[in-house]
């Protein structure tokens, strides 16, 4: 039987040698894949036989891939790992290569795929394929966003402590939540730089602060490392913007050290606010 990280192996290699007809048979029969950060909704699909449908049909013979930087985090729970990887994406229609991360955290049992949640790199996908003004349309025509239940606030780690913070507006105090010298990057938000130090994330959050967005924390999970240090959690912002429901699906990557974030790679869905916002060409614009 293999192990969650052969299956996720198994997965990776077929995708980036294009054996999408074989894809579909690490999956379990009534296997539940969830996208959410996908355009312009969070997606759910349940089953082999519709899982091999999405395999061959809207990804075949539409992009290469081709796989580097693999990271697997292994957690406490035997079934559950988490993996981060990046793909050189080549589109077929276009000719063109962009590089794009992706995080997908993965449960398995005896040796297939029962539960998928997937986070890629949208926006990027659309650009090598010329497909931004989709994009634009698809927020345009997009129904109202469902939400969900509040998580209620919890500092039982930093991580909740962070997250919880930034609903609660307590901008000023976040930065002492990561160490002097730390290591946070935003994989998804084109044009981001690493942040490397406290006084570069007071800038940070100070931006935030100027937003003051005033959301609430939901669907809140988080996964412990194998690796005490590593801390891996999911969760979603959501609240009102212009009177209209708005939830932002997030997966952050952790390393702490003597209680302090030491290094991060927050996934946040940047594409999901510009899609709110109306400003999906502009974000597009800082990968030119």
């Amino acid at each position: 039987m293999n192990s969650p990280r052969e299956v996720f192996a198994a997965l990776s290699d077929g995708l980036t040698e294009g054996r999408w007809e074989e894809l579909s048979a690490l999956y379990a029969e009534d296997t539940v894949v969830e996208h959410p950060q996908a355009v312009p909704r969070p997606t759910r699909i349940t089953g082999r036989a519709t899982v091999h449908e999405r395999f061959t049909g809207a990804l075949a013979g539409t992009m290469r891939f081709k796989r580097r930087n693999v990271v697997v985090h292994k957690t406490t729970d035997p079934e559950v790992i988490v993996a981060e990887y990046d793909y050189d994406a080549e589109s077929v229609q276009t000719g063109r290569t962009i590089p794009t991360a992706n995080i997908q955290v993965l449960r398995v049992r005896d040796g297939l795929i029962v539960h998928s949640r997937d986070y890629h790199d949208y926006l990027r996908f659309a650009v090598v394929r010329d497909g931004v003004d989709h994009l634009v349309k698809a927020y345009e025509q997009a129904p109202p966003r469902e939400l969900s239940p509040v998580t209620p606030e919890s500092a039982d780690t930093v991580f909740e402590r962070l997250v919880h913070g930034v609903a609660a507006g307590r901008w000023d105090e976040l930065p002492e939540l990561y160490a002097e010298e730390t290591h946070v990057t935003h994989p998804f938000l084109p044009g981001s730089g690493v942040v490397r130090t406290r006084d570069e994330l007071r800038a940070h959050f100070a931006a935030g602060k100027a937003l003051n967005p005033g959301f609430a924390v939901t669907d809140l999970v988080t996964y412990q490392g194998t690796d005490p240090e590593v801390l891996i959690g999911e969760f979603a912002y959501q609240g009102e913007y212009g009177g209209r429901p708005v939830r932002v699906a997030n997966i952050f990557a952790m390393r702490i050290s003597g209680s302090l974030i030491v290094e991060s790679r927050d996934y946040g869905d940047h594409l999901a606010i510009a899609g709110e916002l109306g400003k999906i060409p502009e974000l597009a614009a800082k990968l030119s």
